[in-house]
């Protein structure tokens, strides 16, 4: 009894891939079918003078090889290949544009070569945090290897859309919506909202993976949507706007504490006052005061003694 693995190995064994083929140009094919038709006709107009049965045989196969042979004219567009098969039996794909001539008596079944747009719809997904998103991306991306995009799937436009559809879910579950910054430093965690050329990359490769299977390239890949769950975004404006506050108040705060040490140590360098320890806390209160106050301080003079 087989293995799975031994199945999946004789699987990818069984795999067709691209390969060239026979192929001439048109126009040569065309002087060799009308050559066999006007040859056969001669032969026919001989056999009216001459009743010869090996003629007659002659001409009969030749005109009817002339006939078989028309069927191996195609027409290939740019950027458009044809995937020929004979009798079922994959024989090559013609990549060549132009009017050529392949193999008699084959179908020839056209894929595009060209680059194709697939702008997945607005997914909603539970990020790594546990919080819903919406999102949404656009891929670019074309076929390289017309054998596997005709034979190893059954619809190919939708295999991409559910191939891409997954890959973004994928994404998204692994990354937080937000980096998850400490106060008093930056992360340099990736996140799905600042780590937009990293997120892209990740979504490629993940993309491509999923389509190699299908001889599909995919060239680019961007993030086109994305935004908190309806139900929570206005609870995480809240949170984006208190980390902001937060954010800011710690570089007034760091401004406030650098400008009165430079006030003190002036003042002491210069000799322009004697400051005991409680002038100097008295002084530094007031100064962090006015300067990380939100209003504008009004002074009050002191006209006696602090003690």
């Amino acid at each position: 009894m087989q293995t799975a693995n031994q199945l999946r190995n004789h699987q990818v064994i069984n795999v067709l891939h691209e390969k060239p083929a026979f192929e001439i140009s048109g126009w040569l094919g065309l002087v060799i079918c009308l050559g066999l038709g006007f040859v056969g006709y001669l032969s026919l107009l001989r056999l009216t003078v001459s009743a010869g049965a090996g003629e007659g045989f002659l001409s009969l196969l030749l005109m009817g090889l002339a006939a078989v042979a028309t069927s191996g004219f195609v027409i290939v567009q740019p950027q458009e290949a044809r995937v020929i098969q004979f009798f079922g039996h994959y024989v090559g794909t013609v990549r060549t544009s132009g009017l050529r001539w392949t193999i008699p008596l084959t179908t020839k079944q056209g894929i595009s070569l060209r680059l194709r747009n697939l702008e997945s719809p607005r997914l909603k997904v539970n990020e790594a945090d546990g919080n819903p998103i919406e999102i949404a991306a656009i891929i670019v991306w074309r076929v390289v290897d017309t054998a596997l995009a005709t034979f190893n799937v059954e619809f190919l436009e939708k295999f991409v859309e559910k191939q891409t559809e997954s890959a973004i879910r994928a994404l998204a579950m692994r990354y937080p919506y937000d980096r998850h910054k400490d106060i008093g430093g930056a992360s340099a965690e990736i996140s799905l909202h600042e780590s937009i050329d990293e997120i892209n990359e990740q979504l490629r490769k993940q993309v491509s993976e999923g389509l190699v299977t299908a001889g599909i390239e995919i060239l680019e890949a961007r993030i086109s949507h994305l935004a908190y769950a309806p139900e929570i975004a206005a609870a995480m404006l809240q949170r984006q706007q208190a980390q902001a506050i937060i954010a800011a108040r710690q570089k007034i705060v760091d401004g406030a504490v650098g400008m009165v040490d430079m006030a003190l140590k002036q003042l002491l360098s210069q000799g322009i006052v004697e400051l005991d320890e409680e002038r100097k806390a008295a002084m530094v209160s007031n100064l962090l005061v006015v300067l990380c106050s939100e209003r504008p301080s009004q002074p009050v003079l002191n006209t006696g003694s602090i003690y």
